[in-house]
């Protein structure tokens, strides 16, 4: 008996052991599968490599193709190359961030023929824009679908003789036969570069603009409006805009023009003669194009608003740069059915209670109005709201135009002009800084 229980107790005991062994077994089995294992980044998908450089910034993601040979690939890869914005400013004058001269090199020498949205943001000195154009004049491999040319502060551009300025510009035009968006402004492009430009890229061209280029006659810019038929978007000088030209954006075979753009500027005054479009050319574009959006930038003086606004007219943004009369907003409210928005810097210490009604009564699409030094009483205020209801999304109001009346105190036109606009308004207040 004594035996078989100590034969027994051996087994248990035996059993006892081989059952602790199978669990620290099992726990070292359950240590190494939680060990994790460190990615192998050099192996991911290009694909997704692709999709994180599109977001990063261009130093960010040069710095990341020197991580391996995978990532170098994609960084070379066409479609992070179609985008692409040189910066060019002189460290020396601007503090501004710039395009490294070798990155240049390399874009041009290797990716020239994938660029097709580019755009050049300069500062103000002439070696940043002639920087622009000799870049412009080595893209005789790609193909273009927008350019922007961009001056950040004074017209660099300007400065450049025209014809290393067209040389360059033309070479873009040849090469691109499928540019559809042009920012050329405030630079000297001429009539003779936009017949290259409608030579080339006439059946593409939808978005064109071109103010201030002073070297673009009526004539210019009528070709293009002839040839390129689907021009959707168009901003240039008052001086440039003509009967015929409007007229041939009404044609048949022209697509309505979205976005009509035109800057009415003069730099002293009464030394620019400004023409008259007929009214008949105007009624001809609308009728064409009924839904287009026509802005219209005022920078004149006073005295050289006589042409304007003297009939009806199909403007549906307006914005006054300089101090413009009463009469002048009065006339707005008469001849302007489709306004949209109005803003108005300055106007003079004369209220505009009546011309503020009338824009109400009259223009029953306004939604949008700015108002900056300029006088008009609370009590006509509040009824200009009352009348436009709810319809005015953005109302700008410097807290020093309006005028306390025996109605109305500062206060008080708060809560009256939120209770018209169905929302919570309070006037711009001036910085004290």
């Amino acid at each position: 008996m004594k035996r078989g229980r100590t034969t027994n107790e051996a087994n248990s005991s035996s059993s006892e052991d081989t059952t602790e062994k199978e669990s620290k077994r099992h726990k070292i089995v359950e240590k190494k599968s939680t060990v994790v294992q460190s990615p192998d980044w050099a192996n991911l998908l290009q694909d997704i490599i692709l999709q994180v450089f599109q977001y990063l910034p261009l130093l960010d993601r040069a710095h990341a193709s020197q991580v391996c040979r995978s990532w170098n690939q994609v960084f070379h890869m066409p479609d992070l190359w179609r985008c692409f914005e040189f910066e060019l400013n002189q460290p020396a004058t601007s503090n501004l961030r710039t395009t490294h001269p070798e990155l240049i090199k390399q874009i041009i020498k290797r990716h020239s023929n994938h660029l097709q949205y580019v755009s050049f943001k300069v500062d103000s000195s002439k070696e940043s824009a002639e920087a622009a154009c000799d870049i412009l004049s080595q893209l005789v491999n790609c193909s273009l679908k927008t350019l922007g040319l961009i001056s950040t502060a004074r017209p660099s551009f300007m400065d450049l003789p025209k014809s290393h300025f067209i040389s360059a510009l033309t070479v873009v035009f040849v090469n691109s036969k499928s540019l559809s968006s042009l920012k050329i402004d405030d630079t000297p492009v001429d009539d003779p570069s936009l017949k290259v430009l409608v030579a080339n890229n006439s059946d593409t061209l939808k978005l064109l603009k071109m103010s201030s280029c002073p070297h673009v006659s009526p004539a210019g810019i009528l070709c293009v409006a002839d040839q390129c038929h689907g021009l959707r978007e168009l901003a240039l000088n008052y001086h440039l805009l003509s009967d015929e030209l409007l007229l041939a954006l009404s044609s048949e075979k022209h697509v309505r023009l979205e976005h009509l753009r035109i800057d009415v500027v003069s730099e002293n005054p009464g030394q620019t003669q400004f023409h008259t479009i007929q009214k008949s050319s105007w009624d001809a574009f609308i009728k064409h194009s009924p839904k287009v959006n026509l802005v219209m930038y005022f920078f004149l003086y006073e005295e050289e608003f006589d042409p304007f606004f003297r009939y009806e007219i199909p403007v549906t943004h307006l914005y006054f740069g300089r101090s413009v009369s009463k009469d002048v907003l009065g006339r707005v409210g008469m001849t302007c059915p489709r306004l949209v928005e109005l803003v108005v810097c300055a106007n003079g210490l004369r209220p505009l209670d009546e011309e503020l009604i009338c824009i109400a009564e009259r223009c029953k699409y306004l939604s949008a109005v700015g108002l900056g030094e300029c006088e008009v009483s609370c009590s006509a205020f509040v009824e200009f709201v009352k009348m436009c209801g709810g319809r005015l999304s953005q109302l700008s109001i410097m807290e020093e135009v309006l005028i306390p009346d025996q109605k109305y105190s500062l206060e008080q036109i708060h809560w009256e002009v939120s209770k018209h606009l169905g929302r919570v308004w309070f006037p711009d207040m001036m910085p004290t800084w």
